[in-house]
């Protein structure tokens, strides 16, 4: 997914798909490359490391330009932009992008784009973790560049998709930066954890209740401070988001739980208790139940160390007693 620079728009690389979802490697590219003409008010520019080519989602998309009318159809990536700098060059994102608080919120939807929408703001980037209703396609049809970054599924996909978008924005050196800061800050915070505990977690994405394995995304983060997950031997967890039983969770009896619903579902230590057989279990009893941020812990950008440090107090305050 890192950038490949070239000197002409027009010089395409190969596809690199992501994950294993069946994206298509459409190639998307922006107006014709700069000619080798005399040096113009183009020049800082192309300075700036223009025309880049980046290796998405969607394959080889190249942008002969930098981008000054971006807009974001994701959460995640709409966090991104902000914290590398590309703030000022987005116009607008998507209803679910609620952080940072200046990012230009509009009724445009990540989860069913509308394409003549999108369009009428004259974006000259738009910025995707999904290819719902084959937008992709659809976009570029009408010319319009369009980089899709999907979920990262390990910790490294998160650092390169936050170097793609910098290279892509034209803040590279920026985007470099926090994955710097960011892997310094998780290496850290990893360190510093109590492992010789043998802690157990459970974490919760909804009250059905659905849990995330190791193998996940977020998942891995945990395995991070040396806890053992006990959705990785329940029934279906090979799909990595196993729907669990509360006999399951009962009889598992994790040391400590994470909930990823409490905005959404109002899910605490209290309404646990009231679940059947759970009153009991240690992670109550011991008042070790995590109240997590529904929206840092279902994404994939900067703030993911904000998580990791939330993971990292808990252990470390479950170790101590």
């Amino acid at each position: 997914m890192r950038p490949v620079r070239t000197a002409l728009a027009g010089a395409l690389l190969g596809t690199l798909v992501l994950t294993a979802c069946g994206q298509t490697g459409t190639t998307t590219t922006s107006s014709a490359a700069p000619t080798s003409a005399a040096p113009t008010s183009a020049a800082p520019s192309a300075a700036a490391g223009f025309p880049v080519t980046i290796e998405a989602g969607n394959g080889s998309v190249t942008l002969a330009k930098k981008p000054e009318r971006i807009i974001s159809l994701s959460a995640a990536h709409t966090e991104t932009l902000f914290a590398i700098g590309a703030g000022p060059q987005v116009i607008a994102v998507d209803d679910q992008s609620n952080y940072p608080a200046e990012a230009p919120k509009s009724d445009l939807s990540g989860f069913k784009p509308n394409v003549e929408a999108i369009v009428a703001k004259k974006p000259d980037l738009v910025v995707l973790s999904n290819d719902l209703d084959k937008i992709v396609a659809e976009l570029g049809k009408l010319n319009v560049p369009v980089l899709l970054e999907p979920a990262a599924t390990k910790i490294d996909e998160a650092y390169d998709e936050i170097a793609d978008l910098g290279a892509a924005t034209g803040n590279k050196d920026k985007a470099d930066q926090v994955v710097t800061g960011m892997k310094a800050e998780m290496d850290k915070l990893a360190a510093a954890a109590p492992k010789d505990k043998k802690l157990t977690y459970y974490h919760e994405l909804d009250q059905t209740p659905y849990a995330a394995t190791s193998s996940t995304f977020i998942g891995q983060i945990y395995s991070m401070f040396g806890l053992t997950n006990i959705a990785d031997k329940a029934p279906g967890a090979a799909g990595g988001y196993p729907k669990l039983s509360a006999e399951f969770v009962a009889k598992s009896d994790p040391d400590l739980i994470f909930l990823a619903d409490v905005k959404c579902c109002q899910q605490n230590k209290d309404t646990l208790a009231k679940r059947p057989g759970w009153k009991g279990l240690s992670a109550i009893k011991n008042d070790q139940v995590v109240l997590l941020d529904d929206d840092i812990a279902s994404r994939w950008g900067p703030r993911v160390v904000d998580l990791a440090k939330a993971i990292g107090d808990a252990v470390n305050k479950a170790a101590a007693k």
